[in-house]
C-alpha cells in the first residue's frame, strides 16, 4: 500500500492556508445530521469535541475517568510553546519550525512541522480568552521562560501548573457545549473496539465501568485523542490508567502504526526509590531554566550532595554541550544522565539520580525571585521527599514519558483507515524521533482547536451522500462478540499471576533492552522474552471479581495490548539500523558517544500494517523530503 500524505502543494508557509482555502464544507443546517465521537478528553479530545459542537455536529465524547478534567493533560506542568518573540530575541515562525524539525533529529514531516509554528501565535490568543491565568511580566505583558533545545524564550506558563490551567479552558468550552445539548459526554467508559464498515470508521464498542455493560456506539466519524502508550514502561510519569488500548484496537483493525520504537525519557523526574512504586513524578522542564546539573567527579561518592564542594562537582551539560548546556534536549540530557549514573556517579539511595542544584541562582537572584517562578514545584518535591529544594539540590533521574511514534496520520490527521482521526499523542505527526519540551501541549490543542475542525468536516463533506450506518449493522454485533470474548478469556483464566506482575515484569525487559539505549543484541532477546510473556499470560493470568466493576479485568485488557506493543516497539527498534532522537542504537554512534543517523537508507517514518496475531507485521515507508531544511548532524555543542 502507497502511503499518501495528503500535503498539499506549494510554498511550505502556504500550504495550510492553501488547505482551508480549498477545504470542503458542510453547510449549518446538514451538521445536526452528522455525528462524531471523540474518544478522550485531553486537550486534543476536550477541544475537538467542543469546537466540533460549537460548529454544529453532534458529538459524543468518551473517557474513562470519572470527570473529563482528569485526563492527563492535567500532569504537563513546564508551559506551551508559542512563536510570539516577545522577547525580541530572534524568534519567528521560521526558528520555531526548524528547532522543532532538528530537535526531532530531522525525522518528522516538514509540512506538519511548520503548521504547527504557524499556529502557536493563535494558541496563546486562544487560552488567553478563555482565562488561562499565564505568567505576565510587572507591565502585564505575557511571561514566558526557554525549554530544552532552543535559545530563545518562546514557552509560556502558569507556574506549573500550565497543563492544567489549558485543559481547565478546554473543559470549560466542553461542558458549555455539553449544556447546549450538542455534546454527550459518557464518563467511566472505555472503548475496547472500532467498527469499520465497508473501509470506514462508523462506531466503537465501549465498556461502561461502573456497570460492566457493552455498548455500541455508531457515528460519522471516529476521534481517537487517547494520549501515549509511555506506561508500557510500567515505571513512567503517566498516571496508572493511561494506556494504549484505543490506539492498538484501531491498528489491528487497519490503522498503521509509525514510529513505535521513538519513546521519550524525560531528564527531570524523581528517581525510583524502591520495589513499591507504580508510577514516577515528573518535575518540570522548566526548572532546568535556573537549576544546574552535576553529579560528584568521583564514582562511589558516598558524602550528601550538599557537602560535595563546587571543584569536586561535575556539571557535565555545560561541559558536554556549551551551547544549550542545562537546556540540552530531552533525550541528549537523559542519555547523559544514564552514562554518568552507569559510570558509579549516581547519588541517592540508590545511587540512581543526579542534582538540579539551584544555589547559584538563589544567590545571583534572590530565594524570591526564584520562588514567584518554581514555588509549586519546590513544594511538591518537599511534600514528596521531605527536603528543601531551596536549601540542598534535588535529586533527579530519567524517566520513561512522552511517545513520539502513535498512529499514522495523513496532513489532515486522519489514519489509513477513512474516517478515522488521531489527535495529539495519540498520533505520531509532529516530532520526529524526539520531542521538545512544551510542544505536547501546543500539539495537542493545535491538533483540536485548529486542525480537525477543517480537516474532518472536508471529510464529512462527503458523508452525507452515504447510507447511515446504525448499531443494528452486523459489523457492530461482531465487534460486540469479539470485545466479549475476550472479556470471558480473561474471567476464565485460572492462573496465578495478577495482571500487575506481567505489566512490570514487560516493563523492567523493555527499559533494560529498548530504554534509553538499544542494540542489535538487547532487542533480539526481547523479542524471545516478549513472545514467552505474551504465552505465560494466556496460561498464568489471574483475574479475581466478575464482570461488573472490577479493575483487574479493564488492567487485563490494556495488558495484552501493551505485550503485543511492546514487541512492535522492540522489532521497529531492530529494524532501524541507525541513531535518531531518542532511539539510541549502541552500534551507531561517534567514539564521543552522540548519535549516527543513517539519511540514507533510514530518512522515512516507519508505518506498521497489522497482518493476524502471531504474524509478522509489514513495513511500509514513508520518505521524508527536506525541501526547506538541509539534513545536518544535529549538534548542541
Amino acid at each position: 500500500m502507497m502511503l499518501d500524505a495528503k500535503i498539499p502543494a506549494g510554498d511550505l508557509a502556504d500550504k495550510w492556508d492553501k488547505y482551508k482555502e480549498h477545504a470542503k464544507l458542510v453547510n449549518p443546517a446538514n451538521r445536526k445530521k452528522l455525528d462524531v465521537i471523540v474518544v478522550g478528553t485531553g486537550l486534543a479530545g476536550a477541544s475537538c469535541a467542543a469546537s466540533l459542537a460549537e460548529q454544529g455536529y453532534s458529538v459524543k465524547s468518551f473517557c474513562f475517568q470519572d470527570s473529563s478534567r482528569r485526563a492527563h493533560s492535567v500532569a504537563a506542568q513546564g508551559g506551551v510553546n508559542a512563536a510570539k518573540n516577545y522577547k525580541n530575541d530572534g524568534d519567528s515562525v521560521y526558528r520555531m519550525f526548524y528547532d522543532t524539525i532538528k530537535g526531532g533529529d530531522f525525522r518528522s514531516r516538514e509540512a506538519n512541522v511548520y503548521r504547527l509554528a504557524q499556529c502557536s501565535a493563535q494558541l496563546i490568543d486562544q487560552a488567553v480568552a478563555q482565562g488561562v491565568p499565564f505568567a505576565r511580566e510587572y507591565g502585564g505583558y505575557l511571561n514566558n521562560r526557554s525549554f530544552g533545545g532552543v535559545q530563545v524564550s518562546r514557552t509560556f506558563y502558569a507556574r506549573g501548573q500550565t497543563g492544567q490551567q489549558l485543559l481547565l479552558g478546554a473543559y470549560q468550552a466542553l461542558m458549555r457545549q455539553e449544556s447546549l445539548g450538542k455534546v454527550k459526554t459518557y464518563t467511566r467508559h472505555e472503548m475496547l473496539e472500532l467498527v469499520v464498515v465497508d473501509g470506514k470508521a462508523k462506531g466503537i464498542i465501549a465498556r461502561d465501568l461502573l456497570t460492566g455493560q457493552i455498548e455500541r456506539h455508531a457515528a460519522n466519524a471516529v476521534v481517537l485523542a487517547t494520549g501515549g502508550y509511555g506506561k508500557v514502561y510500567y515505571l513512567s510519569t503517566l498516571a496508572m490508567g493511561c494506556n494504549s488500548s484505543a490506539i492498538w484496537r484501531a491498528h489491528k483493525k487497519g490503522a498503521f502504526m509509525s514510529g513505535v520504537s521513538w519513546i521519550q525519557f524525560h531528564p527531570t523526574c524523581l528517581p525510583q526509590l524502591g520495589e513499591h512504586q507504580s508510577k514516577l513524578t515528573l518535575m518540570s522542564e522548566s526548572l532546568r531554566n535556573d537549576g544546574r546539573i552535576w553529579v560528584p567527579k568521583k564514582a562511589s561518592d558516598e558524602r550528601e550532595p550538599k557537602d560535595i564542594p563546587e571543584e569536586e562537582r561535575d556539571y557535565y551539560l555545560e561541559r558536554k554541550y556549551p551551547a544549550f548546556g542545562n537546556l540540552s534536549p530531552r533525550d541528549i540530557s537523559s542519555r547523559a544522565a544514564k552514562e554518568r549514573i552507569d559510570a558509579g556517579c549516581g547519588v541517592g539511595a540508590m545511587k540512581n539520580a543526579v542534582c538540579l542544584d539551584f544555589s547559584k541562582a538563589i544567590k545571583e537572584q534572590g530565594k524570591e525571585k526564584i520562588k514567584e517562578k518554581y514555588s509549586n514545584l519546590f513544594t511538591m518535591y518537599e511534600k514528596i521527599n521531605g527536603i528543601n529544594a531551596y536549601e540542598q539540590p534535588m535529586l533527579i533521574s530519567p524517566a520513561a514519558h512522552f511517545t513520539m511514534g502513535g498512529l499514522w496520520v495523513d496532513y489532515q490527521l486522519m489514519t489509513t483507515i477513512p474516517g478515522l482521526f488521531a489527535l495529539g499523542e495519540a498520533n505520531f505527526a509532529d516530532h520526529g524521533a524526539n520531542r521538545l519540551g512544551a510542544n505536547s501541549l501546543l500539539q495537542a490543542c493545535v491538533d483540536g482547536y485548529f486542525v480537525a475542525p477543517y480537516t474532518i468536516p472536508n471529510y464529512l463533506a462527503d458523508e452525507l451522500k452515504a447510507e447511515k450506518v446504525t448499531t443494528d449493522h452486523p459489523a457492530f454485533e461482531e465487534a460486540e462478540q469479539v470485545v466479549k470474548a475476550q472479556l470471558d478469556r480473561f474471567l476464565q483464566s485460572k492462573g496465578t499471576l495478577s495482571a500487575d506482575y506481567f505489566h512490570k515484569t514487560l516493563g523492567k525487559l523493555l527499559y533494560d533492552k529498548c530504554g534509553l539505549s538499544r542494540s542489535k543484541e538487547s532487542l533480539t532477546q526481547a523479542i524471545t522474552d516478549i513472545k514467552q510473556l505474551r504465552e505465560s499470560f494466556k496460561n498464568d493470568l489471574k483475574i479475581t471479581g466478575d464482570g461488573t466493576v472490577n479493575s483487574e479485568l479493564e488492567k487485563a485488557g490494556r495488558v495484552t495490548d501493551y505485550l503485543e506493543l511492546g514487541e512492535l516497539m522492540c522489532y521497529d527498534a531492530l529494524t532501524r539500523e541507525e541513531s535518531c532522537g531518542a532511539h539510541f542504537r549502541e552500534e551507531y554512534q561517534t567514539p564521543d558517544g552522540e548519535a549516527v543517523r543513517n539519511d540514507q537508507d533510514f530518512c522515512f517514518v516507519s508505518a506498521w500494517e497489522w497482518k493476524g496475531s502471531g504474524a509478522e507485521e509489514e513495513l511500509h515507508k514513508e520518505p521524508l523530503v527536506f525541501e526547506n531544511v538541509e539534513l545536518a548532524v544535529r549538534s548542541y555543542k
